[in-house]
């Protein structure tokens, strides 16, 4: 019999005053126990709405019902007949507006946890032994799939599945793309995304790291070594600033440079040398996950944290949990304001930054309230670093190293709906075609180009 219960049942976590001075992951995840009592929630509805929300479609309800027979590692196979990061998206995904989003449960209360439920299915099969992994027979075709991030992982694993020879070019020293560079370890720690990683390599996928794809290795360059197919997911790193005064200060950074000496360098650990290690007090500009992210690692270095956003708390771009957490790890929230300069001191340190208070007006294009300056209410918050998190757009090295690749006014790759660029046999899916995006839409955007790309070279 269905558990009726209309609450989800509650995740274990740290405890928001203790976390906020550590990096360890913040939810403790669901004991087998609390996985199968939260598994009866599920209806396994006849039309399985949640199924139509998820962008690489996971047969929810069939593996739901596998944890609450206690079937974990069958579950595991369901979802990763469809899914290449399980444990990834258990973690970050927003299930809230996706899969959580359409379930029937949650008209009259919650929805069933789906993404809690995932990731402990996933962990379930980590810490006993790992998922069976078997090399497909090889097909005599090669791929080359340029960036490691969520999208070309998982082209690279569809691709190789159904037999081809494929070789990921990334450019950072180590694999994952934003999962490792973007986001913070207390939200998804690093051993999970390598562990992922291993398990595509185990496939037989080969890994070439410090290569910058595009530009060391050209995609002619590429069709030359014999590759038949090359898959662009080389993600949207290029960071956006606002182009006030005192943005070249020291102590002013993006959030993609903030993040990524926290994550991917480990700056947090006691032998890592880095300024982003000794400001006091640290403004972020921005409200969308990344914002969060960002503020949420300043203030576990030891910083007074303010979020400068220009709209209202409601109006905020992040996601309501990841909001949540960082108003209980004590960041402040200074809304309805924007930075109009950033001040420094006689070295050329940041010593301040001047905002003016904003009302909501009409509302703009997309139906959000358009923010309008309030004339002579400006102030100065005293801080000694600031982060700008306003967005990215992709990199424009793919465009100038290659030859006929379309790209849109933002510098977004052009592609249809299969992931087919301008250029024959190159295809391309993720934030390098949509601009900053969520995981679960670039890895439905890497199936659906491996897809393609196996139509292509069958057809060759």
């Amino acid at each position: 019999m269905a558990n009726m219960s209309l609450k989800k049942l509650p995740m274990p976590e740290q405890d928001p005053l203790v976390r906020n001075k550590n990096f360890e992951e913040v939810a403790l995840g669901y004991t087998a126990e609390m996985a199968i009592e939260e598994a009866t929630r599920c209806l396994n509805c006849k039309n399985k709405p949640c199924v139509s929300g998820c962008p690489v479609n996971v047969k929810i309800p069939d593996f739901i019902a596998k944890v609450a027979e206690g079937k974990f590692v069958e579950a595991y196979e369901i979802i990763s007949e469809t899914s290449a990061l399980p444990a990834v998206c258990g973690r970050v995904c927003p299930q809230e507006s996706q899969c959580e989003g359409k379930c029937i449960r949650g008209i009259k209360g919650e929805p069933v946890a789906i993404g809690r439920l995932e990731r402990f299915v996933a962990d379930y099969v980590m810490l006993n032994g790992g998922a069976k992994v078997t090399k497909a027979e090889p097909n005599g075709h090669k791929v080359a799939v340029l960036g490691s991030g969520p999208a070309g992982l998982t082209a690279a694993g569809d691709l190789a599945r159904m037999g081809y020879d494929v070789t990921i070019f990334e450019a950072f020293h180590k694999a994952g793309g934003v999962l490792v560079y973007g986001i913070p370890q207390f939200r998804l720690p690093k051993e999970i995304v390598q562990k992922e990683v291993d398990k595509l390599i185990a496939m037989g996928v080969k890994v070439e790291l410090n290569v910058l794809g595009g530009k060391a290795i050209t995609v002619e360059e590429l069709f030359e070594m014999g590759f038949e197919s090359v898959f662009v997911g080389t993600g949207a790193g290029l960071p956006i600033f606002m182009n006030i005064p005192g943005e070249s200060l020291n102590g002013v950074y993006s959030a993609n440079e903030f993040l990524t000496r926290i994550n991917l360098m480990k700056a947090y650990k006691p032998e890592y040398d880095t300024p982003t290690k000794y400001h006091k007090v640290v403004a972020v500009v921005g409200g969308g996950n990344v914002a969060m992210d960002a503020a949420r690692c300043a203030k576990r270095l030891g910083a007074e944290v303010h979020v400068i956003y220009r709209r209202g708390m409601e109006e905020m771009p992040a996601r309501a949990e990841e909001v949540h957490h960082a108003q209980e790890e004590e960041i402040i929230f200074d809304t309805l304001c924007n930075p109009v300069q950033v001040l420094g001191d006689e070295n050329g340190n940041v010593s301040g930054v001047e905002c003016i208070r904003m009302q909501l007006g009409e509302p703009d294009e997309r139906g959000r309230r358009r923010p309008i300056e309030i004339p002579g209410s400006n102030f100065v918050l005293p801080v000694d670093a600031v982060i700008m998190s306003l967005g990215t757009s992709p990199n424009p090295i793919m465009k100038e190293y290659t030859p006929g690749l379309e790209t849109n006014k933002k510098g977004c790759i052009v592609a249809n709906e299969d992931g087919l660029t301008s250029i024959e046999g190159v295809y391309a899916g993720g934030d390098a075609v949509t601009g900053a995006a969520t995981v679960i839409l670039a890895m439905g955007a890497g199936k659906t180009a491996a897809a393609a790309i196996h139509k292509y070279l069958s057809e060759k």
